[in-house]
């Protein structure tokens, strides 16, 4: 059972406000119907002591391409929000921890138009550990293919992290957990692989690193730094197709995201992958990942925004 989130201080329309104290009401427009944007961000302490976050100016400016996709105007700069960022970890005395961005409609008129009802936004942060266990990070995960689909492209635009679309990710979540899987494995309507509940997908075969293609995931930004890495260390990479059986035979499979940072999978649908525990490519691409978020790659010491 995960830990309740709890922290001192919340950023809430422009000011830090105590954490009890940042709430809403109960008519607000995104509790109800769901359209809303967010992030997930995360800030790592790197071996010189200092805190770094990672990769915050791509975090940012998805989350305004989000709310732009979904007509929404945010109140604040890109600056503003970045800023507040930064200070929201100052404020809960956070050495490393997840920041959770927020831009959602208030209460006001009812019903599917928000109309004027205003974008509010609030910047949380908190610890958070391994997402999907420390266990797993080593071990490796179970998954299953999820009898729920993935958003078709023109019924959930691809390009947004849009609140109410995760409700997909829920089902798909836990309908696997209550199958005795720690996570899900969603296909896209044309029947192949897309993503997990909250993670990209990566296979490896024949020593080729694969990916399912933009047009049917989110373009997560652990997903282009873990293939950017990898060309760094010149593994050939793919952004192509996954069918469900390809799961199966694969060398090695994980998952990317920040929450889930690089997750290996070492069985889907009761079949093992490769040799049942994290693989070599895996492993390696792990190890330079954190290298990065560690400050001790100067290579990319551009995707760290130190605090």
């Amino acid at each position: 059972m995960s830990a309740r989130v709890h922290g001192e201080k919340i950023w809430l329309d422009g000011r830090m406000v105590p954490w009890d104290e940042a709430r809403v009401h109960v008519l607000t427009h995104t509790l109800h119907y769901g359209l809303g944007v967010f992030e997930g961000i995360r800030c790592y302490r790197t071996d010189d002591g200092r805190s770094a976050v990672f990769r915050l100016t791509e975090h940012v400016r998805r989350l305004f391409e989000s709310a732009h996709i979904n007509l929404m105007s945010i109140p604040f700069s890109r600056e503003v929000v970045t800023q507040a960022v930064l200070d929201s970890l100052r404020a809960n005395g956070l050495a490393e921890g997840y920041i959770r961005p927020l831009a959602f409609i208030g209460d006001g008129v009812m019903g599917l138009n928000p109309a004027d009802n205003p974008v509010r936004v609030a910047v949380i942060a908190w610890a958070w550990g391994k997402y999907l266990g420390e266990e797993g990070m080593e071990r490796g995960i179970r998954c299953r293919v999820s009898s729920f689909t993935r958003h078709h492209v023109n019924a959930k635009m691809q390009k947004g992290k849009t609140c109410g679309d995760y409700v997909n990710s829920i089902l798909a979540k836990r309908e696997a957990l209550l199958d005795g899987y720690d996570e899900a494995i969603l296909l896209d309507t044309s029947g192949f692989v897309s993503e997990a509940s909250g993670e990209n997908v990566f296979i490896v075969r024949d020593g080729v690193l694969k990916t399912p293609p933009l047009e049917t995931v989110l373009e997560g930004i652990t997903r282009a730094s873990i293939l950017e890495l990898a060309r760094d260390k010149g593994i050939a990479t793919q952004e192509a197709t996954i069918t469900r059986d390809e799961l199966y035979i694969a060398e090695e499979v994980f998952m990317t995201g920040t929450a889930a940072e690089l997750t290996p999978v070492r069985e889907v649908d009761h079949r093992t992958i490769g040799s049942g525990k994290r693989g070599p490519l895996t492993k390696a691409l792990q190890d330079a990942f954190f290298d990065v978020v560690t400050g001790r790659d100067p290579k990319h010491e551009a995707w760290l925004s130190y605090v």
